[in-house]
């Protein structure tokens, strides 16, 4: 394929075969589906470094012109369309799809690594003798699993974990709702942050714990406030709060844990999106620092993809107990065959690499998402931009909530309303606000998005 990407050899190689391939899609040239060239191809091609193509392609897959699948290579996204006026244009009256999906809590489905994932399931097919698949797996997890586990979050997440005091789950909300059952049976009240998820609270309730709000502000979870409440557990997400965002601040995580050890309160640590940090290293865990105290929840939904139903729970050895006996008396334990994958794509450097791929790719989608509101809308203010997978985008004043997400989706934009997450007591003084999640949709879309997000917020979407 001749690809007429003409190159001047004294200035970024990446940077112009990106924008070659991307003029090329916009005047319509490359069609939606069409196959390019292998990198390697491209780079004997044009006399570059396999490298210098990856780069390109890897800039083009982050803002949604090309698709990758195993098997299949690269291909022009099939929502990638010609600008208009430009031949090749879709027609006034042709039907458009949906500029974008919005809603938060959403990996990028379309870079979950399979070539990988599944090589890592064929060996642990492969080496997994006979009485592996006979009876039911350790209610704890597998052993290999914890191990790889336990040197993973010392590594990344600075966690005091050792594969005896881990407990495999089915996910945060699996774990979370077994841990809330055993405090609830052990008379404690829970505190939760105020704004939450509002998935969360139904799971909660139905465990019959006693729940009490705890309110955030700037540098996350007041404490203070937690203090003067019944609590003597608490649910907090000190990585990137959802949904606001907000890091838990040094001063509010020494402070959470001296209430824990003065109280002996137990502090269930969700690591919601700890992953992806962009403005330095992540902060290591609160159940590093007082593993005594702290259980931590984590899973690889938002790494690699919610349906795998793989997480963890990192407690004190009261509460692994319970959790393992909880575990046998329910449901019996995980899938042998994926934990031992899991274990494997850990073990050889697989969830590394995905890892700094993700990171790159996640941080260019922020920064388009970010700066396109910053011109489309600047009125509204932009938080949580230092890790994860969402902003919280609070909404000019006087604007009804609910009328922008309405008019948005007419525009073709999924968006979410953040009220429903702040209790009734604080729903009313908490300015209007959208959770954009950016985490599956590419920097084209999501600046075309924000133009719908504009014209969204009008007089008309005023109360």
């Amino acid at each position: 394929m001749d690809l007429h990407l003409p190159l001047d050899r004294t200035s970024g190689l990446a940077v112009q075969i990106a924008a070659g391939l991307r003029a090329g899609i916009r005047a319509g040239r490359l069609t939606a589906g069409t196959r390019l060239p292998s990198s390697r191809a491209l780079a004997q091609d044009l006399g570059v470094s396999r490298g210098v193509v990856v780069t390109a392609y890897e800039q083009l897959l982050a803002e949604g012109f090309l698709v990758a699948r195993p098997g299949d290579g690269t291909r022009v996204a099939p929502l990638a369309r010609p600008s208009a006026g430009d031949a090749g244009a879709a027609r006034p009256d042709e039907p458009r799809a949906a500029v974008a999906d919005l809603r938060p809590g959403q990996p990028d489905l379309a870079a979950f690594p399979r070539a990988r994932w599944l090589a890592a399931l064929r060996a642990a097919l492969r080496d997994s003798p006979h009485d592996a698949l006979l009876g039911y797996p350790d209610p704890a997890g597998d052993r290999a699993l914890r191990t790889e586990l336990a040197g993973y979050l010392g590594r990344v997440r600075a966690a005091d974990a050792s594969a005896d005091r881990i407990t495999i789950v089915s996910g945060v909300a699996h774990g979370l709702s077994a841990l809330a059952g055993l405090l609830a049976r052990d008379g404690r009240v829970l505190a939760v942050e105020d704004p939450t998820s509002d998935r969360q609270l139904p799971l909660l309730h139905a465990t019959g714990a006693r729940i009490v709000r705890v309110p955030v502000d700037a540098e996350g979870l007041d404490v203070a406030a937690l203090a003067a409440s019944s609590a003597r557990a608490v649910l907090v997400t000190p990585a990137h709060q959802y949904p606001t965002g907000v890091v838990l601040s040094p001063a509010r995580r020494a402070a959470l844990i001296a209430w824990a050890r003065a109280t002996g309160g137990i502090v269930v640590e969700d690591d919601y999106d700890a992953e992806f940090r962009y403005d330095r290293d992540p902060v290591g865990c609160l159940q590093g620092v007082a593993p005594e105290r702290v259980v931590l929840l984590g899973s690889v939904t938002k790494a690699l993809a919610p349906a795998l139903r793989l997480g963890w729970a990192v407690a004190p050895p009261a509460l692994t107990d319970g959790l393992r006996e909880h575990r046998a008396l329910t449901d019996l334990g995980n899938p042998s065959l994926e934990q031992r994958a899991l274990a494997r794509f850990l073990a050889d450097g697989g969830h590394d690499r995905h890892l700094r791929v993700m990171r790159r790719r996640y941080r260019a989608r922020r920064d388009a998402l970010a700066a396109a509101l910053r011109a489309r809308l600047p009125d509204a203010t932009v938080r949580g931009v230092s890790a994860g997978l969402h902003l919280y985008v609070e909404l000019p004043p006087g604007c009804d909530e609910d009328a922008v997400v309405a008019a948005a989706a007419d525009g073709g934009v999924l968006v979410t309303g953040a009220r429903s997450s702040w209790s009734r007591e604080r729903a009313d003084a908490a300015p209007p606000a959208l959770v954009l999640g950016y985490g599956r949709t590419g920097t084209a879309r999501l600046e075309r998005s924000v133009e719908v997000l504009a014209r969204a917020v009008t007089p008309r979407a005023h109360g």
